[in-house]
């Protein structure tokens, strides 16, 4: 009985000694410094080094040792540890770790890692690389990917991204979260992605992410850290946050009107969602964004006694959200879409079917490249059917009259649209080809023309059919040239080089600059409120250098741009330099031009020169990227002397009509002549005004100077002198505007080495100059 009473004691010894032994060991096996091997004065450059070279010796990947995987984890807690200074100066002051803290203090509103989280417990499996979550592994982003595709579908729609790392010990908390959001917002269109740092680092320093667990979004290549507690609530508004304001309109039966008559001014068709709910749900706003360049959206709330005559007016029903898409026609909507519980890919779909008007006005490069795009196979030919018109009143019956054409001859492959003269003058003045008198007087032409593009450089094939005014002679002129088109595409007999469109919009660049401004700063303030002082003096410091990089740099240099574009559009978008061959250029400019190199020369006289400057720099602008092309122009006025024996030379290039003067002299009128000389190789090659303005079925009348007009033009017409025509028509007919015309085409033969050349002894002196008479 004694023995068993004195052994009551010893067991309670030896437990204690054992908790005691475990409480001491515990002390030593967690001590950071001893882990890592460093001292307690230890810089964190140090520590970082000494971290990197144990994780690396440790890692289980590479080390077999059964001991590995343990070691390994006491080195990155160790480090996660001596890394954080407050950490650090938690266990020097105290000697204590996450993992030997008494689970006390604030359970529910403990901040750590940027956002709050539960840390009620610690025994979980980590998230290795052996072990990550599976559902995981297909958001995993990499550098490369996050650059090329991530920031520019962030354009189109938000980005939700995770960071976490190998053997994170606060990641586990948020999975189930996490999981949850993951699957409603990616069914709703949001982007989704897991960044890993200790696989991607480059990528986490990228986005400035360095702690994990951290969430973010991404949009239009901006990056916004979450800075709340990971609830579902939370991260959901949160992705509605990162949206832009003013995507969708409040529309009510007060500003119905006004919101569905924008679509002109605006040029897009308006969308209109009805439902119950007052707040507007977060896929249409998704929807919103998506589609913002093509579509403007509105939302009505059913439950509004506001609204009721909008409900009214279109017979919506109230027990299902309803979608309408309104165009020209603001009375009737275009199309109807009506369900519940509407799908992301319906809504895509229902969408992507409706991104433009009837009749779209083209504004910009960007539409007429998707309205209009170029042939890449031959069976997926797209024409266009384009209305060249004003803005004015006056033009509005036979724009209202091109409206209802379209609107019953659509067919998949014929697109319509519009374009106003005066605002796209570059393109009109090549799709135009008016009489010679209306040109001289003036006047505006209403036209339509087909034309098919054929490359991505510009080079289209068209045909001007009709002069509009929107009478049923025009249109059943525009419908027989549309079913001979489907039968041969080869009526487009002309091509020509097209201008890149001025952009109408980019007076809304201020505008534009304003919202981005006020979003950015919505962000500082928020970043600021959720940031302590000492982690926002980067931030605040790149604020402040962007801030003065920006107006006194980009800022001023746009509306300087914006200024210039605005007044003097078409000489700054065909600006050519031009220099004039005399005595005192011609050695440098021809003589001794280096091999490969051609002086292009344009012959005028003092009264063609304006004109023909202008006219020349148009024609060439495009091949002006060519280093080896020089242009310069002579005044034949000065030195027809020059002209006359360089031709002389070039027995062959002389075959030229001449016309009699009042006194019977021959004389030869070189105006609108240009030359391609090769001062190296002494040839030159030839180009010849041709009248466009005749007609076309005269095909004796055009040589070498105009590259084919139509289609079927052979190469042999073009490599031989020309033929006088039967009608005998004199050089004075032609026009000094059009003597220019075919000249882009004739470059590009020269370009690709087709044209015949005129080899020539010497190149003639031009100091002498012709006397005035």
């Amino acid at each position: 009985m004694a023995r068993s009473k004195m052994s009551v004691p010893l067991v309670v010894v030896v437990v204690l000694s054992v908790l005691l032994t475990g409480a001491t060991h515990a002390g030593p096996e967690m001590d950071p410094y001893k882990i890592l091997g460093v001292t307690r004065s230890a810089s964190q450059a140090e520590i970082k080094k000494v971290y990197k070279r144990l994780a690396k010796e440790w890692h289980p990947d590479k080390n077999k040792n059964p001991g590995a995987e343990d070691m390994f984890i006491k080195i990155t807690k160790s480090y996660e540890i001596l890394s954080n200074e407050d950490k650090r100066a938690n266990y020097d002051r105290y000697g204590q770790t996450d993992d030997t803290q008494p689970y006390s203090g604030n359970r529910y509103g403990q901040r750590h890692d940027s956002f709050y989280f539960d840390e009620s417990f610690f025994n979980f499996p980590f998230n290795s690389k052996n072990h990550r979550d599976f559902a995981d592994s297909k958001y995993i982003l990499h550098f490369n990917q996050y650059v090329s595709d991530v920031v520019p579908d962030s354009y189109k729609r938000p980005y939700l991204i995770k960071i976490t790392s190998d053997w994170c010990f606060s990641c586990i908390h948020i999975e189930p979260v996490w999981k949850e959001v993951v699957q409603e917002m990616e069914a709703l269109g949001v982007g989704i992605g897991v960044v890993d740092v200790g696989y991607e680092r480059r990528l986490a320093n990228h986005l400035g992410a360095h702690r994990t667990p951290s969430i973010l979004g991404v949009i239009n290549g901006k990056v916004t850290f979450f800075h709340y507690a990971v609830a579902k609530e939370h991260l959901r508004q949160f992705v509605e946050d990162l949206l832009p304001q003013r995507l969708v309109e409040r529309v009510t039966d007060k500003n119905d009107l006004q919101f569905l008559n924008s679509w002109h001014e605006l040029n897009k068709p308006h969308v209109l969602l009805f439902d119950q709910v007052p707040v507007v749900p977060l896929l249409f706003k998704l929807t919103a964004f998506a589609y913002k360049d093509y579509l403007q959206f509105g939302y009505v709330d059913q439950g509004l006694s506001e609204t009721a005559n909008l409900q009214k007016q279109f017979n919506i029903n109230t027990y299902a959200p309803t979608m309408l898409v309104f165009k020209e026609n603001i009375d009737k909507p275009a199309d109807i879409i009506q369900a519940k519980g509407m799908k992301k890919q319906i809504i895509d779909e229902f969408m992507s079917n409706n991104k433009f008007l009837l009749v779209p006005r083209l504004v910009n490069q960007k539409l007429f490249d998707e309205l209009c795009p170029v042939k890449q196979f031959h069976r997926r030919r797209k024409y266009c059917v384009l209305l060249i018109t004003g803005d004015e009143e006056t033009f509005s019956f036979g724009n209202q009259a091109f409206l209802s054409f379209a609107s019953t001859n659509a067919k998949e492959v014929v697109r319509y649209a519009y374009v106003y003269q005066r605002l796209q003058q570059p393109l009109c003045d090549i799709l135009i080809l008016p009489n010679s008198d209306e040109l001289l007087q003036g006047l505006f032409l209403t036209q339509v023309v087909i034309l098919e593009r054929r490359n991505a450089a510009g080079k289209a094939l068209f045909k001007p059919v009709t002069a509009w005014n929107g009478s049923e002679e025009d249109k059943q002129r525009l419908l027989e040239e549309l079913e001979r088109l489907q039968k041969d595409p080869s009526i487009l007999i002309h091509d020509a080089m097209l201008p890149e469109l001025n952009n109408e919009f980019a007076s809304m660049f201020v505008i534009r600059w304003i919202y981005a401004s006020y979003d950015y700063l919505s962000e500082v303030i928020d970043d600021i409120l959720h940031n302590n002082w000492r982690e926002m003096m980067p931030l605040l410091s790149l604020i402040f250098s962007a801030l003065f990089i920006l107006f006194g740099t980009v800022v001023i240099q746009a509306f300087r741009q914006e200024y210039i574009y605005n007044l003097d559009i078409l000489y700054r978008k065909n600006f050519v330099e031009v220099t004039e061959l005399t005595d005192i250029t011609y050695m440098s400019n021809l003589v001794k031009l280096r091999p490969g190199h051609m002086n292009i020369v344009l012959v005028l006289t003092d009264a063609s020169k304006n004109i023909l400057l202008s006219k020349f720099a148009k024609e060439v602008y495009s091949f002006t990227g060519s280093l080896t092309l020089h242009f310069s122009f002579l005044n034949i006025d000065k030195h027809s002397h020059w002209m006359n024996t360089l031709l002389e030379y070039a027995q062959d290039a002389t075959q030229i009509d001449a016309e009699e003067d009042d006194s019977g002299n021959h004389k030869i009128d070189y105006t609108g002549y240009v030359l391609a000389l090769n001062g190296h190789k002494k040839y030159l090659c030839l180009f010849k005004p041709v009248y466009t303005g005749e007609d076309l079925d005269n095909k004796s009348s055009e040589d070498e100077g105009g590259a084919s007009g139509g289609r079927s033009r052979s190469s042999s017409r073009d490599d031989h002198p020309p033929r006088k025509s039967n009608r005998s028509r004199s050089i004075s007919t032609l026009q000094i505007h059009h003597k220019l015309d075919r000249l882009g085409l004739w470059m590009e033969r020269l370009m690709e080495g087709t044209l015949p050349r005129y080899y020539i002894p010497a190149w003639p002196g031009l100091d002498k100059i012709t006397p005035v008479k």
